[in-house]
């Protein structure tokens, strides 16, 4: 076996590292923090606050991002709940996820962003669902899900992979049509196209800024083709960005972004996390080649590289702005996310950081995205969706 082959299969904790290893006192202490963090993110000025899940993995300890949209819900009163997002095509039932849905939209007084996404290769695996049919369920899934928001029930729905014999659900969005609809992803050119044909923003996850403009220019020319001009109220980004008192202090917190990348977890293994039938024949076969030591990782790239081509921004105030106008005058988002810490970062630094975002860099950010005239879907009173060309109504409650 060649010397990669067998750090692959050492490093592969997402899916079959044992969760005896969990330890639920720290986990429990971990959410009050968290909870505590995004508090904090609205105290200081964010306009909204994201969330998302992962399953069978250690590096994210949140199994369904409805449930910390519900108690937030309640617990904040003016920031956007971003949800980015829910796996379509693990849902057992897309109804009962469009009523959750709907009853977070209510009990915020329309605050929810609903975004969905495909879930991970690995989680098809963990949660018995052939991953195949992966695009099929998130397609039909959606489907279904905008329906019980937008048509009066009872209505039947009969898919090829969903059967409800009676819709109609009484716990409906307050937001009219719905709830806007974000898709986040990295370079799926399938996703990319779908989501440009709904006339859905796409948000790139942390995405070279080359790779980026790519991105647009895919989405760009879909858009064109279904009859709308895309423009940045279509765009999002989401940005690792952690800010310290020193250069020193925020590029050694900036490291714990490698947790996510296997650097100290480890992720899944590359066959498990691109299934047959999951992604397209030839994204796959670069996976299988570093699986087998004949290729280098798809998406490893060196914290030294990420640094340099901005996938990692760190610094204190002053020096991340002029980065950050770099990204907003280059790639032209007009929804940017800032993806603040990870792994072994103290509650302290993390604290400090979110505040330091808050009240210094996010200013001078809303200030040059004035400048460069990047109205957010909110300011531009966009379109939810091309099905529904007309600008949505208020939210009333």
């Amino acid at each position: 076996m060649t010397r990669t082959g067998p750090r692959v299969a050492r490093s592969a904790t997402a899916l079959m590292f044992s969760n005896r290893y969990f330890d639920p006192v720290e986990g429990s202490r971990l959410y009050q923090e968290y909870l505590e963090h995004y508090r904090l993110a609205e105290e200081v000025g964010f306009d909204g606050i994201m969330l998302n899940e992962h399953h069978n993995a250690p590096f994210c300890m949140q199994a369904k991002c409805n449930i910390f949209a519900s108690i937030l819900a309640a617990m904040t009163k003016r920031v956007k709940l971003v949800l980015l997002g829910n796996p379509l095509p693990l849902a057992d039932n897309p109804v009962r996820l469009a009523e959750e849905l709907s009853m977070i939209d209510m009990i915020s007084k329309g605050r929810l962003v609903s975004g969905f996404v495909r879930g991970g290769g690995q989680e098809q695996l963990a949660a018995g669902v052939n991953p195949a049919y992966n695009r099929e369920r998130f397609e039909e899934a959606h489907e279904l899900i905008v329906r019980a928001w937008t048509q009066t029930g009872p209505f039947r729905f009969e898919g090829t992979h969903y059967q409800h014999r009676v819709v109609n659900p009484w716990a409906v969005p307050l937001q009219k049509p719905h709830p806007r609809i974000w898709i986040p992803g990295v370079l799926s050119k399938e996703t990319i196209i779908w989501s440009a044909r709904q006339r859905y923003p796409y948000i790139a996850l942390s995405t070279a800024i080359d790779a980026t403009k790519k991105i647009w220019e895919l989405y760009d020319s879909v858009a064109a083709e279904a009859g709308y001009t895309a423009g940045p109220e279509n765009r999002g980004y989401l940005q690792r960005c952690h800010v310290a008192d020193t250069e020193e202090k925020a590029m050694a917190n900036a490291r714990h972004f490698m947790w996510m990348q296997g650097e100290f977890t480890g992720l899944a293994h590359p066959v498990w996390s691109t299934p047959s039938g999951y992604f397209s024949p030839s994204y796959r076969k670069a996976f299988v080649e570093f699986a087998v030591g004949r290729g280098a990782n798809p998406r490893a790239a060196t914290f030294e590289d990420q640094i340099r081509n901005q996938q990692i921004i760190a610094g204190t105030p002053k020096t991340v702005i002029p980065k950050l106008r770099r990204l907003l005058e280059e790639t032209r988002p007009s929804i940017v996310g800032f993806w603040a810490s990870d792994g072994f970062v103290s509650n302290e630094d993390s604290k400090k950081c979110i505040r330091m975002l808050g009240l210094e860099v996010l200013p001078a950010v809303r200030e040059i995205g004035k400048e460069l005239g990047l109205l957010s879907p909110f300011e531009a009173n966009a379109p939810v969706s091309i099905a529904h060309s007309t600008p949505p109504a208020p939210a009333m409650a």
